[in-house]
C-alpha cells in the first residue's frame, strides 16, 4: 500500500468514492426513467415492473455473488502484490460469468410459471408482467458479464472504466424507454415490451463495452484464463465467499419478493400499494445507490488492506468509509426530505398513488442511517471475505423481524400498507445494530487469504501441486 493512501486516508476514500457514487448516480436514472415512462403509461405497468424488477435481481443473485467474490479475491491478491495470481481470477471469474449467465437463461424460462406463482401476481396485471419476464430473461447472459467486469475494474481501483459503462447504459436505456414505449422519435410505440426492450439493449450494449475494455487492456488474453490445476486450488476461495454471500442475496431477494406479495394481499388498495412501492424504491435508490458506492468503497480498500497483511488498517478504514458515508449521504436525505410530495406527484398522476409512494419515503428515508451502516460496513466485510456474518445478520433481520412484522402490521393491525413500510424501519434497526456489533467484535479478519504483516502467504487451499504457483 501507499504512504499517501494511509497518509492522507479520506482523500483515498473520496479518489474511490466519487466516480462509484456518479455510477450508482445513472443506476438511478435507468430506474427513474423506467418507472417515470410506465407511470405515463398505466399504474398496471407500473406494478408489473415492481414485480418483474424483483424477480430480475433473485436470478442476478449467482452473478453478485461471483462480483462479491472476485471484489475479495482480486483486491487481496493486488494488495499483496500477487498480480499474476489477481489476472487469473479475473479470467476465472469471466468463464464463470459467461457460463452461469446461459444456464440461467435457460432455467429462468422453465420457471417462468413458476416465478409468476410464487409473486401471487393480481389478475389484472398478470399478461403484462409475464411479457416483461419473456424479455428480461433474454438478457441474463449479458447482465451476469456486465456485474463481473464491472466488479473486475472496481477490484482494480479502474472505477472510471464501470462509471462510463453505465453512463453509455443510461443514455441508450434512456431513449429507448421513451422511444419504444411512448413511439417517440418515429419509434413504433410498443408500451410497456418498449420498456423490457430498453433494459435489453442498454445492458447488451454495457457488458459489450466492459469486454472491448478488457481486451484493449489485454485481459482477453490466453494467458489470463488459468489452467485446470491452477482453477482447481483458487476455486475454493472464490466458493468460500461467494456461496455465504449468494445464500445472503436469496434471503434478501426472496424477502423482497415475499414483501412484495404481502403488499399485493392486502385487504384494500393491494395495486396502489405495489405501485408506490415500486416508484418509492426508485426514489430512495438515490440514496440507497450513494450508499452503495461506499459499500464497494469499503470492500475494495479493507480487502486491499488485509491483503497487506494490515489488518488494524483495514477495520480503521471500515470505519472512516462508514463516518462519511454516514455524513455526505445524510444531507442528501435531508434535502430529498423536503420534496416526498412532489416528487409522489411528478411520479403518479393517481391519488391513490401518490399517497402510498409518501408513505413508503416516510419511513424509508427515517430509516436511511441504519440502511447506511447495513451496507457500509456490510461491504468492508464482503472485501474481507467474512460474507458468512452479513449472511447470518441478513437472514435474520429480514425472515424472522421484517416479513413476520409486515404482516402482522400490515394484514392485521392496520390491514394498509404503512403497516409494511413500519416494519421495514423496525428490521433496518436492528439489522444495523448486528453488524456493527459484529465489525467491532468478531475476528473477521480470518476469512482473508492472508495472515498477519511480516508472514508469507498462506496457499488458498492445501498445497499447490508442483507447477501450480498461487502465490503469483
Amino acid at each position: 500500500m501507499t504512504s499517501e493512501e494511509t497518509s492522507r486516508p479520506y482523500r483515498t476514500i473520496w479518489r474511490l468514492a466519487w466516480p462509484q457514487t456518479l455510477m450508482m448516480f445513472f443506476h438511478f436514472w435507468i430506474g427513474f426513467a423506467d418507472v417515470y415512462v410506465a407511470g405515463l403509461l398505466n399504474r398496471e405497468v407500473q406494478a408489473a415492473l415492481g414485480l418483474i424488477t424483483s424477480c430480475l435481481f433473485f436470478l442476478l443473485i449467482i452473478a453478485i455473488s461471483v462480483a462479491n467474490g472476485s471484489v475479495a479475491a482480486i483486491s487481496q491478491s493486488l494488495g499483496a502484490g500477487r498480480r499474476v495470481r489477481a489476472r487469473r481470477y479475473v479470467g476465472l471469474c469471466l468463464e464463470i460469468a459467461a457460463l452461469l449467465g446461459l444456464i440461467f437463461l435457460v432455467g429462468g424460462v422453465a420457471a417462468k410459471d413458476l416465478l409468476l406463482s410464487v409473486l401471487r401476481v393480481p389478475p389484472e396485471i398478470r399478461g403484462v408482467t409475464t411479457e416483461f419476464l419473456d424479455i428480461y430473461a433474454l438478457l441474463l447472459p449479458s447482465y451476469y458479464l456486465l456485474l463481473i467486469t464491472n466488479a473486475v475494474f472496481r477490484a482494480r481501483k479502474e472505477v472510471m472504466i464501470p462509471t462510463l459503462t453505465m453512463l453509455v447504459i443510461t443514455v441508450v436505456n434512456a431513449l429507448a424507454d421513451f422511444g419504444l414505449g411512448l413511439g417517440l422519435w418515429g419509434l413504433p410505440r410498443m408500451e410497456h415490451q418498449g420498456l423490457a426492450w430498453a433494459t435489453f439493449w442498454s445492458v447488451s450494449a454495457g457488458a459489450l463495452v466492459n469486454l472491448i475494455v478488457l481486451w484493449r487492456k489485454g485481459l482477453l488474453r490466453r494467458g489470463t484464463f488459468p489452467p485446470l490445476r491452477w482453477i482447481r486450488k483458487a476455486l475454493p476461495y472464490l466458493f468460500k465467499v461467494a456461496w455465504p454471500s449468494g445464500l445472503m442475496q436469496i434471503l434478501w431477494q426472496t424477502g423482497y419478493l415475499a414483501l412484495f406479495a404481502i403488499a399485493a394481499s392486502l385487504p384494500l388498495n393491494s395495486v396502489d400499494a405495489l405501485a408506490g412501492m415500486t416508484a418509492g424504491l426508485r426514489i430512495e435508490s438515490i440514496l440507497f445507490l450513494a450508499g452503495f458506492a461506499f459499500n464497494m468503497t469499503a470492500a475494495v480498500l479493507v480487502g486491499n488492506y488485509l491483503g497487506a497483511g494490515e489488518q488494524a488498517m483495514a477495520k480503521r478504514f471500515g470505519y472512516m468509509i462508514w463516518g462519511f458515508g454516514e455524513l455526505s449521504i445524510g444531507l442528501l436525505t435531508l434535502v430529498l426530505w423536503q420534496f416526498m410530495g412532489p416528487i409522489a406527484a411528478l411520479l403518479s398522476t393517481e391519488a391513490g398513488v401518490r399517497i402510498q409512494i409518501e408513505g413508503y419515503l416516510f419511513y424509508n428515508l427515517l430509516a436511511m442511517p441504519f440502511t447506511l451502516t447495513s451496507m457500509i460496513i456490510g461491504g468492508a466485510l464482503n472485501g474481507a471475505g467474512a460474507t458468512l456474518y452479513n449472511t447470518a445478520v441478513f437472514g435474520v433481520t429480514v425472515w424472522c423481524v421484517r416479513l413476520p412484522l409486515a404482516w402482522y402490521l400490515g394484514h392485521v393491525v392496520m390491514a394498509e400498507a404503512t403497516g409494511i413500510w413500519i416494519a421495514m424501519l423496525c428490521s433496518q434497526a436492528v439489522q444495523a445494530s448486528l453488524l456493527l456489533w459484529v465489525y467491532q467484535f468478531k475476528d473477521w479478519s480470518r476469512f482473508g487469504m492472508m495472515q498477519k504483516r511480516g508472514k508469507a502467504p498462506v496457499p488458498l487451499v492445501g498445497v499447490a501441486p508442483v507447477g501450480v504457483n498461487l502465490r503469483k
